[in-house]
């Protein structure tokens, strides 16, 4: 054996080896160790551990899990000091909604804003997140900020030579910037649009359809209050909108935006079973009355509803109850014209049945006084 030793550690150490470790461990004892103890005077050979009889099991490996936009992303922090709110000209923090349709998710996604989602809005103030009313009252330190902070951007007033240059340049035929303003009126991802177009131009033209044009000097108000721009030329649902002398595209500022469209809120149903003042007869009376009358106007899907408003409280000088044709319109845009109409002409509303918005202008009528129907801005730079 000792003779076949020789010549395998002389050819092959590898093979020796294995050879080597199948003898000790397939001998008894007392030849073991004697074959060792030569091996190790005369090669100082130490043969390798026996393999383990339970070999230890790797670790399964992790399910797979595709990689997430929504992770590792630390929270933005937005220093505007106004309530994040999906639409800002359809919604209002003085009219509390009454549940939520979902739980309070934030469509900002999880863990990227540091601002609480109260249901309705995500408040610049710290609110009560455990009632649906947080964050609805505004804080008049935050609107004095944004007033001097609006002031700081747009420097002295335009002349009227350059208010016409800028409308100029903001025709059909000039430029094709232009932001769309649709049913859900001016959103909070159209914020960030309006800065990107402003990043390569001064003034970008804005086009209103639909709802929001029922009440235009909402429209403007939100506009120069939330981007601090100024809107120097309406023409009926067309807006240039003005960025400002001292506005500088590298410091706008960081708008998150919404990644999801969040659930409306429940709020108290528009028509009541009996009109205030009225019995059940003559509610009863009153509403088939009222889809009889003539049409007072019909509405074209996706139009401009500017005049809507006078033509009301005219109507309501001769007939106390007027009919407004929503044929082809949506169910919650006809709802929405007749709850703005309440607010604006004012009116009672009678009934939303077969798409008809009918109204009536109650016992004690008395019509509105003039007022302006555009900002104080708007009408410094327009002369009217």
């Amino acid at each position: 054996m000792s003779m076949m030793i020789r010549l395998l550690s002389r050819n092959n150490s590898s093979s020796f080896n294995n050879l080597l470790t199948r003898c000790l461990h397939g001998t008894s004892s007392d030849e073991t160790v004697s074959t060792y103890s030569r091996l190790l005077d005369r090669y100082n050979f130490h043969p390798p551990p026996p393999a383990s009889e339970d070999p230890q099991k790797k670790p399964p490996k992790p399910q797979y899990r595709p990689p997430s936009s929504l992770e590792g992303v630390k929270k933005m922090h937005s220093s505007l000091p106004f309530d994040f709110r999906f639409s800002y000209t359809e919604s209002s923090s003085s009219v509390r909604p009454i549940g939520l349709r979902e739980p309070k998710y934030s469509p900002f996604g999880p863990d990227r804003l540091n601002r609480e989602w109260t249901g309705v809005c995500a408040p610049a103030v710290e609110p009560k997140v455990e009632t649906v009313e947080g964050g609805g009252g505004e804080d008049p330190k935050l609107e004095e900020k944004r007033r001097k902070e609006r002031e700081k951007i747009q420097g002295p007033p335009l002349t009227e030579a350059e208010r016409k240059f800028l409308v100029e340049l903001c025709q059909r035929n000039k430029t094709k910037r232009q932001i769309n303003l649709g049913r859900d009126g001016l959103t909070h991802n159209m914020l960030n649009d309006i800065y990107n177009h402003w990043k390569h131009a001064e003034a970008v033209r804005v086009k209103c359809l639909g709802v929001p044009t029922l009440d235009m000097k909402n429209v403007i108000f939100h506009l120069e209050d939330k981007t601090y721009g100024q809107v120097v030329s309406k023409h009926c649902g067309t807006l240039v909108l003005y960025r400002g002398r001292n506005y500088d595209p590298k410091k706008r500022p960081k708008i998150p935006l919404m990644l999801w469209k969040p659930h409306e809120p429940v709020y108290p149903r528009l028509i009541k079973t009996t009109i205030d003042g009225l019995s059940t007869e003559e509610t009863k009376a009153m509403r088939k009355k009222g889809l009889a009358v003539p049409p007072l106007t019909k509405l074209a899907k996706n139009g401009y509803y500017g005049s809507l408003v006078p033509m009301v409280r005219d109507a309501f000088l001769v007939s106390d109850l007027v009919r407004i044709d929503c044929l082809g319109l949506e169910k919650k845009d006809f709802k929405k014209i007749g709850a703005k109409l309440r607010d604006l002409v004012p009116c009672i509303l009678v009934t939303f049945d077969k798409e008809q918005v009918v109204i009536w202008r109650g016992k004690d009528y008395k019509p509105a006084e003039d007022e302006a129907e555009y900002p104080p801005s708007f009408i410094h730079h327009q002369g009217l």
